[in-house]
Parts: structure tokens; sequence; C-alpha cells
């Protein structure tokens, strides 16, 4: 009989190496206004899913596709500008 075990320290391990660097959690910080924006719109169609969608449904999804569209849009400008050498062009 032959057991089947795993290599914990294979599945388990974390090097220094694999820490997210500091421009990693830069970026996440910079999109975290989309990413809740997106949240945000995901949440409002989930509850639309398992029954008709009533009027304030709709509502709810356009006003989180405006948030979400708006929240891209800061960071596509915010970016823009940082890619810019002296700001704007």
């Amino acid at each position: 009989m032959s057991h089947i075990v795993t290599v914990q320290d294979a599945v388990t391990a974390f090097a220094d190496f694999m820490e997210p660097m500091d421009a990693e959690l830069d970026a996440i910080e910079l999109e975290m206004p989309v990413i809740l924006a997106d949240v945000d719109l995901l949440d409002a169609q989930i509850i639309t899913l398992d029954r008709t969608p009533t009027e304030l449904d709709a509502r709810r999804i356009r006003r989180a596709r405006r948030r979400v569209l708006a929240a891209r849009l800061a960071l596509a400008n915010r970016t823009a500008d940082a890619m810019v050498p002296g700001g704007a062009a």
C-alpha cells in the first residue's frame, strides 16, 4: 500500500521574492476605485439574476455602470498624466 502525501514545503513555502513589490502595491492602490466600482456593478447585477429587474434595479445598474466608467476615466487620466513628463501635454 502506497500513501499519497503532499510536500508541505512546496505547497506553502513563501520566499521573499514572492511578496508583492512596493510598485505593485502602489498600482493596486491606484486601481482600487476601479476595483470597488466593478464590485458594486457586479453586486447590482447579481441582485437581478433570480428575478425580473424592476425600475429601481435598472437605475441601480445604470448608476453603477456610470461609476465604473468615471473611475476608469479618472484612472486613465492619472496614468496618462504620470507618463507625460511635466504633467499635462
